[in-house]
């Protein structure tokens, strides 16, 4: 698709901020757990008066249309449990996204136990979809609450969860108290320092 760039600002993988969602191994959890993606494609309105909430907006490579990013949030609760993709409420198909490498890592190593249950789920989630956008959206902009803290707890306990509990149960190697209070503590800490620095990213976006 051609952009007006004199408008919008084209955002792709080469981007820094869209090259850290590549690479950084805690955002699997993001993509996997939460179902929180990322399209391959990203435009920013040129208008630096806005927010950048406001100035964000998500085209569709199959039917061209310019989405607001604001379609995508909390507000709408449909920020997150995007597993396949963003869905194009005006083609009904999805928006492409872009894949974290250790998401990648993490569903190769487990293909043979989600591949036979792929296209029912995918089926059963556009449906979902459907009927989500088929509501009015709000697409004014307004202050996530804490959204960010949340997210790092999440993170948290998944990597506790992984780390602590299965990954030593198959190394057969045995849970102690001792240990699980540790891994409480050090993955608490991790969540904290996790949500720290998605909120930095997150004013760093804004002024951008």
């Amino acid at each position: 698709m051609n952009y007006d760039k004199t408008k919008y600002k084209v955002w792709t993988w080469k981007n820094p901020m869209m090259l850290h969602w590549i690479i950084n191994p805690g955002l699997a959890f993001n993509e996997l757990a939460l179902g929180q993606r990322v399209p391959k494609v990203f435009l920013t309105d040129r208008d630096k008066t806005k927010t950048m909430a406001e100035r964000s907006f998500i085209p569709c490579p199959h039917c061209g249309t310019i989405h607001s990013g604001l379609k995508w949030t909390p507000q709408n609760k449909t920020a997150f449990k995007n597993w396949f993709g963003l869905y194009c409420d005006n083609c009904g198909k999805i928006i492409p996204c872009l894949r974290n490498l250790t998401s990648c890592l993490i569903l190769g190593l487990t293909f043979p136990v989600w591949f036979w249950f792929k296209d029912k789920r995918k089926a059963k989630w556009i449906e979902k979809q459907h009927v989500k956008f088929s509501k009015p959206l709000n697409l004014t902009y307004s202050e996530p609450k804490k959204q960010w803290l949340r997210a790092g707890l999440l993170f948290g306990l998944f990597m506790f969860i992984i780390m602590e509990i299965l990954y030593p149960l198959i190394q057969g190697e045995n849970l102690t108290k001792k240990g699980l209070l540790t891994g409480i503590i050090t993955w608490t800490l991790a969540g904290f320092l996790f949500a720290f620095m998605t909120k930095i990213i997150n004013i760093k976006k804004k002024n951008n």
